[in-house]
């Protein structure tokens, strides 16, 4: 029994292989870091509301969090009442929030270079522009921002990159940065060393050729005392 070929599934398949390969989902971009959503809106907080750290206070242990939702959080581990804002399904999305550096100097002051989360402009803010009074026992290392220290602690005296200089470093880019200017002073000694070296030598083969020289040339004659006869009355007339 010889069976036929299916026409459809032939016509099937080769469609499959004239079909065009499906494009890729295109992807979303992302902005780049200070250049956020021109719809957003734009907060400006002080330095004092900025850096608070007890706007919303608990009533029982008087702790204070920057934020009711952490508030909230934490009254449930005194049985308290607690709530959660709930977001409406059919309410529309609320707007993105943006938020400026109250440093008016600064790049981010600009609503175009504002960053795109509140705890993103607070570090921002206390590591450019706040008290560093985190310190490193270890190194003398000083942070303005406490996850900053805690990081650093971690790893300090852990992994460290001795230069032939003798410094030491916790961190690699560190070292590679102190290296590199460290082989180029050197370089720059040992070349400098290196002309001295041929200036010398140059001077001390000039001496050694003078002296040869000197040594090789024939003495100068002899002085002999002068056997002529000097009239006294010329002499006389001379003077």
């Amino acid at each position: 029994i010889v069976e036929m070929p299916n026409p459809s599934s032939q016509e099937v398949s080769s469609r499959d292989l004239t079909a065009p390969p499906a494009e890729p989902p295109a992807k979303k971009k992302r902005n780049l870091p200070g250049m956020p959503d021109p719809q957003a809106e734009v907060i400006a907080l002080s330095p004092k509301t900025l850096l608070a750290t007890n706007r919303f206070v608990c009533e029982i242990c008087n702790k204070g969090f920057q934020r009711d939702q952490n508030l909230q959080l934490h009254r449930r581990g005194h049985n308290l009442p607690w709530r959660l804002r709930q977001r409406d399904g059919n309410a529309e999305p609320p707007r993105k929030k943006v938020y400026v550096c109250p440093e008016p100097a600064c790049v981010h002051h600009s609503p175009d270079r504002a960053l795109g989360d509140l705890t993103g402009i607070k570090k921002h803010f206390c590591r450019k522009h706040g008290e560093k009074k985190w310190k490193c026992e270890r190194c003398t290392k000083k942070y303005a921002v406490q996850s900053d220290w805690k990081a650093h602690m971690r790893t300090c005296g852990t992994r460290e990159y001795k230069c032939d200089c003798g410094m030491v470093f916790s961190r690699r880019d560190s070292f590679v940065t102190h290296r590199a200017f460290c082989d180029a002073l050197a370089e720059e000694s040992s070349r400098a060393q290196t002309n001295n070296t041929t200036q010398d030598e140059q001077n001390a083969m000039t001496s050694v050729a003078a002296a040869a020289a000197a040594a090789s040339s024939p003495p100068p004659p002899p002085l002999t005392p002068s056997t002529k006869v000097v009239s006294p009355v010329l002499s006389l007339q001379s003077s």
